[in-house]
């Protein structure tokens, strides 16, 4: 048996005429239909190496939502796996290329004839076993700022040390995928600071609010929830930087039942659908350094 083989892909989706239509291409090496796939580059993570196989497969943009199920299967006598996420297409067009000859974009039953492979119908089964994610909320736990006993200044004003600094590039790379169109973060120098690469990325300014923090979550959890969900609304994407203890209080607040603690750079990616939510994916090396 060879070395495992890691790729990742997308059920990508957009709004049709009367309901919601997903891509699935055809591949003239195989002769099949699947859904948008690819191997991982040396040193790429999954979830970059989906947004840029869909990118070259088909010439989407698309923005991330949800994680959707992981298969696996024997390919030229080496173990392959392939995760895959939900991804709502945000533009681009499609133009035929060495790999793909064919774009075809349906009904999810249609959709379901058509695929050749029993893991792909699957993978959309998980996807159609929800609504289509309406909007989606980061919640990014601010990167490292040392010691609360060694700075002397006000807590608030505490800023992000030399791993923070570096926390919070990888994190703008990452949370790049999500292609937030606000930013916000707790009034807390080192959450401002955390999602600052994010903005200048995207040319966008954070919008600094004490919602978000955890005195404020404390005091007031529903008014927390309830500016959380005011910032998820439909057709949109954004990005909140928030602090340790706000973080599961608000997963516990909207009903998602988790409340195991966060890391520090770590992030959780919530879906929603008419202001209720669907899910909550954790990504515990969002800020890898």
């Amino acid at each position: 048996m060879g070395s495992p083989i890691a790729a990742a892909g997308g059920v990508v989706w957009r709004e049709g005429p009367d309901e919601v239509e997903v891509a699935v291409i055809h591949r003239k090496r195989y002769d099949d239909w699947t859904l948008p796939k690819g191997k991982l580059h040396r040193g790429e993570s999954e979830l970059a190496a989906a947004v840029r196989e869909v990118g070259e497969e088909i010439g989407a943009r698309v923005s991330i939502s949800r994680r959707l199920p992981r298969i696996g299967y024997m390919y030229a006598r080496r173990p392959k796996t392939v995760a895959f996420w939900a991804m709502q297409h945000r533009g681009g067009d499609f133009a035929a290329n060495d790999e793909v000859d064919e774009l075809f974009w349906g009904r999810p039953d249609e959709v379901r004839d058509r695929l050749t492979h029993d893991s792909d119908r699957g993978v959309l089964d998980a996807f159609t076993a929800l609504p289509p994610p309406g909007s989606v909320v980061v919640l990014v736990r601010h990167a490292h700022a040392g010691k609360r006993a060694t700075w002397p200044g006000p807590d608030e004003l505490r800023p992000l040390d030399e791993i923070g600094t570096r926390q919070a590039d990888t994190l703008a790379a990452f949370l790049a995928d999500f292609a937030p169109e606000r930013i916000l973060a707790a009034d807390r120098t080192r959450c401002v600071q955390s999602v600052e690469p994010l903005a200048d990325r995207f040319g966008l300014t954070v919008e600094v609010t004490p919602d978000f923090s955890d005195e404020s979550f404390a005091a007031d959890p529903k008014r927390s929830r309830h500016a959380l969900l005011a910032v998820a609304k439909p057709g949109t994407s954004a990005v909140i930087c928030s602090q340790g203890k706000a973080i599961p209080g608000l997963l516990d607040e909207l009903g998602l039942g988790r409340s195991s603690a966060t890391r520090k750079g770590a992030a959780w990616v919530l879906s929603f659908a008419d202001a209720v939510a669907l899910s909550a994916d954790y990504y515990p090396d969002a800020a890898r350094t």
